[in-house]
């Protein structure tokens, strides 16, 4: 099970903190991602972590605005936001996969999703 929360209400370049936390599984064992969909289009990558934290990769949209993290210890991974744009408005979604892709098709495990708002 993963539990993702931390969305909400903000105006535009205002700042959220999205969490992904895990029962059940061992978040270590996975390569770890952000997935949005806003309404009416198509689930996208957002930005992912290697196992270890080492590597992440971000859309070209978000990078420099957003960081993916990871705490294996409190077996969490986190989505922070900064500089959020009204394009940013989705439901924001954590996965689990094995490889280092950014295709969704390759995640095997998801959260139920948590909506982010950005107004003008």
């Amino acid at each position: 099970q993963l539990q993702a929360s931390g969305g909400g209400l903000v105006q535009a370049g205002g700042s959220l903190r999205l969490s992904c936390a895990a029962s059940g599984r061992t978040l270590s064992n996975y390569v770890m991602a952000w997935f949005r969909q806003a309404p009416g289009k198509e689930r996208e990558f957002v930005a992912h972590i290697s196992r270890t934290g080492a590597s992440t990769n971000y859309k070209d949209s978000v990078n420099g605005r957003f960081t993916i993290s990871r705490d294996n210890a409190k077996n969490t991974v986190y989505l922070q936001m900064n500089s959020l744009k009204p394009e940013d408005t989705a439901v924001y979604y954590c996965a689990a996969g094995s490889l280092f892709v950014i295709w969704r098709s390759e995640y095997n495990y998801w959260g139920q999703g948590t909506l982010v708002t950005v107004s003008s």
